[in-house]
Formats: structure tokens, sequence, C-alpha cells
């Protein structure tokens, strides 16, 4: 049987990713496993041009911080808290390169990530951030599509 003894689920508390998370904390769930809970406050790019203008980045950031804070608590039903040890991240950089320094610091064996499943202009514009994460990641990935079918098991 494959190990799966930490499991790492990126989040950016979207309807997406909350329903990646009922993989994430099924997997951790039946496998005992210890379940890191990361969010990535993305980098601000303010504009250049603006030396003038006053821009309260820091404050913009504190308020970033403190509001993920609130909604990373609120994630994991109590029910799953009582059988799997969680750990929230909450750090500040690029989304894909953070979670895959993230992987590689805490030795993650799964990342569960969820896909928005964009194609066409949007996704060459955006990118994909589980896309990036499936091509570098030093550890199995699964990403999950919404809304899509769910895992039943009989």
């Amino acid at each position: 049987m494959i190990k799966i003894e930490k499991i790492l689920f990126p989040t950016d508390f979207s309807a997406c990713s909350k329903h990646a998370l009922k993989y994430a904390l099924d997997i951790a769930s039946e496998r005992g496993a210890k379940l890191y809970i990361l969010h990535v406050i993305p980098k601000l790019n303010v504009p250049v041009g603006t030396g003038g203008l006053t821009f309260p980045v820091s404050k913009l950031y504190d308020d970033m911080e403190r509001e993920a804070k609130k909604n990373i608590y609120r994630l994991v039903p109590k029910r799953f808290l009582e059988k799997i040890k969680v750990e929230n991240i909450i750090i500040r950089g690029t989304p894909f390169q953070e979670i895959i320094k993230a992987a590689k610091k805490y030795d993650i064996d799964l990342i569960t990530i969820a896909t928005h499943g964009r194609t066409g202009l949007s996704h060459a514009l955006l990118g994909s951030t589980a896309e990036k994460v499936v091509r570098t990641a030093p550890c199995p990935v699964l990403c999950v599509k919404y809304p899509e079918r769910e895992f039943v098991q009989p």
C-alpha cells in the first residue's frame, strides 16, 4: 500500500477548493494522515508610476492575512478534528511556488488540489496553479475538478 501520512491541501477558499477539501479529509481520515491546509496570499503588483500615491500595501496584507486566518479555521468540520491532526499554514508569495516549497518542507506524501477547469484564453492568460503544481510537485497530486462526479464507496 502506498504510504500517505502527510497530505497538503492548498486552498483559495473558493467553492472549487471546498469541494476538493472533501477528498483530502476523507483520505486523511481513512489513512490516519496529518492534513496541512495551506493558503497563499498572492503578491500584490503595485503599478509602476505610482510614486506619489501612498498605498498602504502592508495594511492590505495584514487585512488579507486576518481574513485568511478566519477562513482557514472554519474549513474543517469538528468531526474530522477528532480523527486527524490538522496544521494550518498561511504565507505570502506565488501560489504554485509556495505549494511546492511546502510540499518539500513538510515531506508531503500527497497534494490534493482543486482545479477550476479553465480552458482556452482564460487558461492561456491566467495559467493554472494546479497544472504547475502537477508538473513540479515532488509527490503525487490529486486534482479535483469542480463540479464533477464524486467518488462513492460501495
